[in-house]
């Protein structure tokens, strides 16, 4: 069964005003939670085989502290400077391009669009909040066949979520 989860960065820090959005790196709450929320990955018994990532340091850093508590291989993750503040077609591409001997993908990203593909394959949120996580089972073994039809809501985590 394949298996995706969209992660939206950690909280990131706005104490310098000269940085550009792309290079803001987390701040002090972010690397609290991502660990955190990677550890509730763990617990879950996720193993990815593909992490994709945004190549902003927020979602970075993100990707990288989970893909550690998960002993997933750092040197392995995607960087996809096309997830920076993707719409969720993009994502979709990305999703879709993916080889169907790999079982269970992680993303890491920005909202809206992760909000946004989360509604259009069928998620009930508002907001995913930073370092949030939703996973989506697919009815298919084909990643090229993620669509509303095929999508199936798994689970939706995130910090101030209780038990």
């Amino acid at each position: 069964m394949k298996k995706i989860i969209l992660i939206r960065h950690a909280k990131s820090a706005w104490d310098n005003p000269w940085l550009s959005d792309h290079d803001r790196p987390l701040a002090d709450r972010g690397k609290r939670d991502a660990p955190m929320m990677a550890k509730r990955l763990k617990k879950r018994g996720i193993k990815p085989d593909i992490i994709l990532s945004s190549t902003a340091k927020r979602a970075a850093e993100t990707a990288l502290i989970t893909a550690q508590e998960l002993e997933f291989p750092v040197q392995e993750i995607s960087w996809e400077n096309n997830l920076y503040h993707s719409s969720p077609s993009t994502i979709l591409k990305y999703i879709h391009l993916q080889k169907d001997s790999k079982n269970t993908m992680l993303i890491f990203g920005h909202n809206p669009g992760l909000n946004d593909l989360i509604e259009y394959l069928g998620g009930n949120l508002d907001n995913l909040p930073t370092s949030g996580q939703f996973g989506f089972t697919l009815k298919s073994e084909h990643w090229n066949e993620l669509s509303p039809k095929t999508a199936q809501v798994w689970f939706v985590d995130y910090p101030k979520k209780k038990g």
